[in-house]
Formats: structure tokens, C-alpha cells, sequence
């Protein structure tokens, strides 16, 4: 309650004397320097999409949450079932999809599919309908300009803003420009992210960045799925991951060696989106290459170390825009910006023949530089700390210097004050203290005597009676008035004077949001490409090649990614199909010898090749591929009333019979259930043994009775299917086994020998003629 306070003095025993006294109270202890932690209480994120779709054309934009950015696609073509829609849909998953009222009946259909997709998860998205006039070309172009953006300097004039706003938004893109629009207006009217601010407070939009689904290449969640691309498991805590998952054993979590929250995005982003641009895959590859050489291994870890401080600066720049910032913010900003200065000098020794390197030292302003250089020399981090609120340091501010000063000499001075005060008092007073409390002031402070029963009993004269609080009386007196005047609410006065401070700090901070945002870009993306090095050095990857001209692929001695890690021993194998290979490969073998992981290997090595990794192979050379298609595992449904090979025909092999294309690779296990009996095997007596190597040839043989004898199965049942297996073979006819037919035999005379027993011969309603036609005559049948 009060900052400033005194120990009242002890009441004596006897006569004795009186203490009037004055001091600050017991102030929390000061921390000692630590790095303040970002906070990890951001809500989930969402995301909110817009599209409008006219004369084959698509305009889509949508907004992210997490970053408080704007992402917009170019007007782009689409066939009239809106495939590329719904490539965006699977892999952005909006939590709504607004769109005009008046829509073609292709638009209609697509948009009724979609709400009806019940299974979609985690659900389907709320389709929202705005009138055709919220879009309007016109209007869509003034809510662009017209906009509060944090990231545009307030020195701006109208012009300037326009044409810098021109730089960013393609507006002669006019189904974007009217999908831009719309968006504002939803995200207007619904208040997304400022639900519970006054309504004056603007939605906060940190940047407008494209993005393009150009050279990407079609893979499907089924392809995720069976590859083990992506595992989600739940968490055993779901109180620490928002969503209740936790990665499982997969590729992506094998590779996913990011220091920074944002790389582990992006590591996503690219795996949902792999590339035909063979220049940008190479740009990686020469990145992860540099990496992987012995004298860059010092480097590579001082990199990752500065990385581990790239923080959430979205989450902070969007709490600054809202004035929400949290002691801990300026610290994490401030290290995070240091840190980028770090990774700039760093990379300005580097190769900048290599694309990123070059970025990095050259985008990386003196910006960086201006806002660590504010915030270091204007922001007390322990002091902030120890208060939890934003404190400055001193030489800041002249006026706060001194009433700081002032309130740091008030104890001595209000014990002075105190003595005076207590000359005046009733003898019968012990003690008494002058205290200061924030909005109220200063306040003198006696004991409560016993004689002091009734409210009557507090009068003093020349004091005025204020409350009464743990057994102490608050006064006003001649003294505490001119205190009041003397010095002014000096607590208050220091946290405005700080507040203002901290708005004009805020304030120079996000006119440079726009290098703090490229920071974030670029250091993500070396992030990742230092990560992918990581697990390329420790697993043995190598660098792949790529070949527009083959159609197919040539592996020597792949390995299976994931596999390698949990088998004690795993075998290598090489794959080439395509030129004078053939391009149809049939695999055949033994249940169990490795056929469906060969099958996997191939995909994700294809798959890691075509997302700028380097891959688990000697050498591998990946031709023109634009999709992946896989028939690996059925996704069986009672409820569809379908077979298995049914679905399988519908649904997975109709994919790839529908899209694939002569650069697309399909693989596909077992079609139908079916076992095609090139795996090498050798039967060593009346064992199996698995090379796990494949070689040219047909094999002959299924061996499902060696599978099934490890399985556990009896061994008389094994032995009757190998029996009726070799019998189909030779186009013999199946005969029962005799000693079953015995045993069979015996069973029907015993069960016949057992309902005679119990007949009642005497009861007169028992006909045995009856009895002799139902329940004698078929059992002695069967056994005849």
C-alpha cells in the first residue's frame, strides 16, 4: 500500500520515552541480472482466409495471428474444381473462409463440399458470406490505404505512403486487391485479436508478405501419412503444447534440430511445400554443404548458439502496437536484436557467394543497431524486474532523476518531519510515523491507545481523522498538507513520466518493424538450413543431384531415414528407374523381407531431395518429379460400406491414376490386398533367411508358412496351409485332413450317444419316429 512508511515505535511498559520515526518499507530484493525468459502464454494461433474466384481466376488472402501478418497469393489460374483452392486449404487450415455472397456454381459447390467435410480435422472451417459489395475494387483499394499499419513511420506523407504501399501490393492483381478487401472488412467486424479493446484500437497488421504454390510438387496427406513425413502423438502433458501433440517418431523429427521457434516453422512450411525450383534447392543445398566441411563446424555452432535468442518478435511487436508490452519483452528484444547483429557480422566473413550470407549481412541494417542501442541505453532491466513494470535509467530524464532523488531522501526527511509532529501529540502517545501512500499522500500514523473505543474517541484537534487500519490511525495534518503541496504525488509522477517513455520507446521501435521482420525471415532460414546440416553431418547424408531431363530416379545404396535408426543392422539398397531401366518397377519377395520399406525409402529420399536435404544414399539423382503419389496402407470404413480393395481403387489408386502425370512417382504395396510372391531370401533347412537385398529376378516363392511359423502360429495349422498351398499349385483337389475327419467322426457319435441318454423313454408325448429323422439320421450322416 505505502511506498514511503515508518516503524512506529514500540509502546513502553512504562513511562519512557516517545520514537517518532519515518523509512521506506521493506522493498522486494532486487534480482539478480538473469536473462528474462520469453513467456510461452500466446493463444493458439489462427488463421482467417479470403477468397474470390471469377473467370478461372483465384484471388486469396489471409490472415495469420501468430505473426500478425498479411498473406496474399497473386491472381493465379485454377481449373473449375478449384484444386489449387484446395491445396491452400489443406495446408494453411483456416479456422474460417470468407468469401462474397454472389458466387458462380463452382465456387457454390466447392464451398458446400466443403462444409459438409465432417471428418475434416481438427474441423471443418466456418464459411462466411459477405455481401458482393464489401468487395468492391474501389472501396478494397481505399481500406489498403487508409490503414493503420505499425510498420509505416508516421513521418510518412500521403503520397509516400501510397507508393510505399505500391511497392508491397500488387495492385493491378485485382482479385487480390478485392480478396485484400474483403479480408480487412471481416477482420474489422469481427475484431480478431482486439475482442476486449476499446473499439478505437485498430486491428494489429505487422506486414503484407505473398507467397505462391508455383513449382510446388502434389503430395497428398495419405503420402504424409504412410512416409511418416509427420507424427503427431499426444502430449503426456497436454498442459504444455496448446494442440495436446507431440511430435512422434518421423522425419520431420528427426531433422528438426531448430534453435528458434520461427525455424521450426519454417522447417514445416517447407516440408509442406516441396519444391521443382531447382534454384532455390540448390541455394540450400550449397548453404548446408558449406556447413558440413570440417573447418566451418565452429562456426556452424556459433551460428546456432545466436540463434537460440531469435525470439518471438512478432508476439512482442504485435503487444507493442496494443500497448500491452511486458517487462520481459524489452529484454528478449534487446537480445534478440544483438543476436541478429551477431549472426550479420558473422556472416559478413562468410562466402558471399552464397545467396543467404549475402542477405544476412546486407539486410540486416543499422537499424538493428539504432533500436539495441535505445533500449540499452534507456531501459533498466533490473530495476524493471524488481518493480515489474518499466523503470528507466538514469541520465534519461532530468525530472525523474531528481524525483527519484527526493524519494529516495524522504525517509530521513519524513522522520524529521515525524519528531515535530510527535512534540504536539498527547503524552499518553507513544510513537508516531509520517507515511506516504500513492493517489492518497502523506499521512501521519499513530498507535491505537486502549481508551480509544468509539469513532468520537479518533478526534484529535488539529488533525484530520482519515481510517483507521490495523490498529493504527491515519491522519491529516498542517505538516502532511504541505507535504503534499511540497512534493506532489511523486510515485505516480515517475510512473507516468516512465509510461510516456516507454510509448515514445515503443513508438521508434515499430517504425523499424520492417528490419526486425526481415531478421526473422532470414535468420529462420538459416535456422533451418544449419539444422538439416546438423542431422546431414551425424547420419552420413549425402548431397543429391538433380536431372530435369530423367524421368525417374537413380538411388545408390539408399537407406530408409527413419528405419536406420531403430534396426540393430540395416542394409543398404540402390533403386533406378527411369531411361533405359524402365520406368516400371515391380517389386516381389517374402512377406516380411523389407518390400513396403524399400518402397517408403525410395519416397523419402525423393521427398528430403526435393525439400533441399541431403539425403540417407551414396549418391542420388532426382529427375523432374511433381508428385508423389503412395497405395501403402488402406484406410479401411465400416461405415462407407466398402471393401478394402474398393477403397483402395477409389480412393488412393484413383488419385494417382487421375493426376499422375509421366514426372510423378507412384508407389504402390499390395494393391488390394493381394501378396505378388524381389527380395532375396535363402531357405537354410527348415529356416528363412531375409537378405533384406533386392536383385533382379521374380521370386517364386511367397513364403507366408516360414512368416506365419515365426508369427507363432501351430505348427499342425502352418503345416496345412503349406499343404493346401502346394495342392492349389499343382491344380489338384483339396481332400479334408483324415485325422481330423476321424476326430470329427468321433465327436458326432458321442454327441449322438449323449442326446439318447436323455430321453425319457416313458413320457408319453415322445414320438422317436420324430426323433429318428431330426437328430439320428443327420448325425449318423456325418458320420458315415
Amino acid at each position: 500500500m505505502a511506498s514511503v512508511g515508518a516503524t512506529p515505535g514500540r509502546t513502553p511498559q512504562g513511562p519512557g520515552p516517545r520514537e517518532a520515526s519515518a523509512s521506506f518499507p521493506s522493498p522486494a530484493p532486487v534480482p539478480e541480472p538473469r536473462e528474462a525468459e520469453e513467456e510461452d502464454e500466446e493463444e493458439p494461433a489462427e488463421i482467417h482466409l479470403c477468397v474470390l474466384w471469377s473467370s478461372g481466376y483465384l484471388g486469396i488472402a489471409y490472415y495469420d495471428t501468430s505473426d500478425s501478418t498479411i498473406y496474399f497469393m497473386p491472381d493465379a489460374p485454377d481449373h473449375e474444381s478449384l484444386q489449387l483452392l484446395q491445396r491452400v486449404l489443406d495446408e494453411i487450415d483456416p479456422q474460417s473462409v470468407v468469401t462474397s455472397a454472389k458466387q458462380d456454381e463452382n465456387m457454390t459447390r466447392f464451398l458446400g463440399k466443403l462444409a459438409s467435410q465432417e471428418h475434416r480435422e481438427p474441423k471443418r472451417p466456418e464459411i462466411i458470406l459477405l455481401p458482393s459489395v464489401d468487395f468492391g475494387l474501389e472501396i478494397s483499394k481505399q481500406r489498403l490505404l487508409s490503414g493503420n499499419y505499425s510498420f509505416i513511420p508516421d513521418s510518412m506523407t500521403a503520397t509516400e505512403k501510397i507508393l510505399f504501399l505500391s511497392s508491397i501490393i500488387p495492385f493491378d492483381c485485382l482479385l487480390t486487391v478485392r480478396a485484400l478487401g474483403g479480408l480487412l472488412k471481416f477482420l474489422g467486424r469481427r475484431r480478431i485479436g482486439v475482442e476486449l479493446e476499446d473499439y478505437n484500437v485498430s486491428i494489429p497488421i505487422l506486414g503484407f508478405k505473398k507467397f505462391a504454390l508455383t513449382h510446388l510438387v502434389s503430395i497428398d496427406q495419405d503420402t504424409y501419412s504412410v512416409l511418416q513425413i509427420f507424427k503427431s502423438e499426444p502430449h503426456p502433458s497436454v498442459y504444455k503444447v496448446a494442440s495436446g501433440l507431440k511430435e512422434g517418431l518421423s522425419l520431420f523429427g528427426i531433422l528438426n534440430r531448430c534453435r528458434c521457434k520461427w525455424g521450426e516453422k519454417l522447417l514445416r512450411l517447407w516440408f509442406t511445400r516441396p519444391t521443382q525450383d531447382l534454384e532455390e534447392l540448390n541455394s540450400r543445398l550449397d548453404v548446408i554443404q558449406f556447413f558440413l566441411l570440417p573447418q566451418n563446424l565452429d562456426m556452424a555452432q556459433m551460428l546456432h548458439r545466436l540463434l537460440g535468442h531469435i525470439k518471438n518478435v512478432p508476439l512482442i511487436l504485435k503487444r507493442m502496437k496494443l500497448s500491452h508490452t511486458k517487462v520481459s519483452d524489452w529484454q528478449v528484444l534487446y537480445k534478440t536484436v544483438y543476436s541478429a547483429l551477431g549472426l550479420r557480422d558473422a556472416c559478413r566473413s562468410l562466402p558471399q557467394s552464397i545467396q543467404l550470407f549475402r542477405d544476412i549481412a546486407q539486410e540486416f541494417s543499422d537499424d538493428l543497431h539504432h533500436i539495441a542501442s535505445l533500449i540499452g541505453k534507456v531501459v533498466d532491466f533490473e530495476g524493471s524486474l524488481a518493480e515489474n513494470r518499466f523503470t528507466v535509467l538514469p541520465n534519461i530524464d532530468p525530472e525523474i532523476d531528481e524525483k527519484k532523488r527526493r524519494l529516495t531522501g524522504l525517509p530521513s526527511f519524513l522522520t524529521e518531519v515525524a519528531r515535530k509532529e510527535l512534540e504536539n501529540l498527547d503524552p499518553r502517545i507513544p510513537s508516531c510515523s509520517v507515511i506516504y501512500i500513492p493517489l492518497i499522500g502523506f499521512l501521519l500514523c499513530i498507535p491505537r491507545l486502549p481508551s480509544m473505543v468509539e469513532t468520537s474517541d479518533f478526534e484529535i484537534e488539529g488533525l484530520d481523522f482519515m481510517f483507521l487500519s490495523e490498529e493504527k490511525l491515519h491522519y491529516r495534518s498542517a505538516r502532511t498538507k504541505e507535504l503534499d503541496a511540497l512534493l506532489g504525488d511523486l510515485h505516480c509522477d515517475i510512473r507516468d513520466q516512465e509510461t510516456l517513455l516507454m510509448y515514445q520507446l515503443q513508438c521508434q521501435v515499430l517504425a523499424r518493424a520492417a528490419v526486425l521482420t526481415q531478421v526473422l525471415d532470414l535468420a529462420s532460414r538459416l535456422d533451418v538450413l544449419l539444422a538439416l546440416a546438423s542431422a546431414a553431418r551425424d547420419y552420413g547424408y549425402s548431397r543429391p543431384r538433380y536431372s530435369p531431363r530423367l524421368l525417374g530416379v537413380r538411388i545408390q545404396n539408399g537407406r530408409h531415414p527413419l528405419m536406420e535408426l531403430c534396426a540393430r543392422t540395416f542394409v543398404p539398397n540402390s533403386a533406378e528407374c527411369g531411361g533405359y531401366k524402365g520406368r516400371v518397377k515391380v517389386i516381389t519377395g517374402p512377406n516380411s523381407s523389407g518390400k513396403s520399406i524399400y518402397l517408403k525409402q525410395v519416397g523419402l529420399i525423393t521427398f528430403m531431395a526435393l525439400v533441399g536435404s541431403f539425403v540417407p544414399a551414396e549418391e542420388a539423382e532426382i529427375g523432374a518429379v511433381d508428385a508423389i503419389f503412395t497405395r501403402i496402407h488402406s484406410c479401411e470404413s465400416i461405415s462407407l460400406g466398402l471393401s478394402t480393395f474398393m477403397i483402395d481403387l477409389n480412393q488412393q489408386v484413383a488419385k494417382a491414376v487421375n493426376n499422375a502425370t509421366e514426372r510423378s512417382l507412384v508407389l504402390i504395396d499390395e494393391f488390394g490386398k493381394g501378396t505378388n510372391t524381389t527380395m532375396e531370401t535363402c531357405e537354410d533347412g527348415n529356416d528363412l533367411v531375409f537378405f533384406y537385398q533386392v536383385c533382379e529376378g521374380v521370386a517364386n516363392a511367397s513364403h507366408a508358412s516360414h512368416t506365419a511359423a515365426q508369427a507363432g502360429l501351430p505348427e499342425k495349422l502352418v503345416a496345412r496351409g503349406k499343404e493346401v498351398s502346394d495342392l492349389i499349385c499343382s491344380g489338384k483337389p483339396i481332400k479334408p485332413v483324415k485325422e481330423l475327419l476321424k476326430e470329427k467322426q468321433m465327436e458326432n457319435c458321442q454327441m449322438l450317444v449323449d442326446k439318447f441318454l436323455k430321453l425319457d423313454l416313458e413320457d408319453p408325448s415322445l414320438d422317436l419316429d420324430i426323433f429318428m429323422r431330426q437328430e439320428v439320421l443327420p448325425a449318423a450322416a456325418t458320420v458315415l
